[in-house]
């Protein structure tokens, strides 16, 4: 078994609860978009980079680290997240908008570890921040390991 699929299995531990998990399907992409807001919306660049870039790359290099697959079927998702982030900063709605969809997106959460009678893997480890995104992608388009 391989390192992804280790840390994919054990997210899966705290996520058995149909409801839990129709919630994360939902609540999880919403996270990550909020996510990529908030961080859009630091107001400096760095290099004229804006900083959600650099740490976007960073994030895929430990995605390609675990899996080119799973790296391949996340880019689009976040390529769209990043350009409707971008076109909302141009609004000037874009940091107000992600906040709430962070908060509200993090109360879903915790209402289904609640059905699930389990605390969210995170707790165990930061590193499953960056785990749910995949685990929402492998379930969703049903993936085997």
């Amino acid at each position: 078994m391989n390192r992804l699929s280790k840390l994919l299995a054990e997210y899966a531990e705290s996520h058995q609860n149909s409801v839990n998990i129709n919630i994360h399907k939902i609540c999880v992409p919403a996270i990550t978009f909020s996510v990529v807001g908030l961080l859009a919306s630091i107001p400096f660049n760095i290099y004229g980079v804006p900083p959600v870039l650099y740490i976007l790359a960073a994030v895929a290099l430990y995605y390609a680290s675990l899996s080119l697959k799973y790296l391949i079927l996340f880019f689009p998702v976040l390529f769209v997240f990043l350009a409707v982030a971008f076109y909302l900063q141009g609004l000037g709605v874009l940091w107000q908008l992600s906040l709430g969809i962070f908060v509200v997106a993090w109360i879903g959460q915790f209402y289904g570890h609640k059905v699930e009678g389990k605390k969210p893997s995170f707790f165990k480890d930061l590193q499953f921040l960056l785990i749910g995104p995949l685990w929402t992608i492998k379930t969703v388009l049903k993936l085997k390991d």
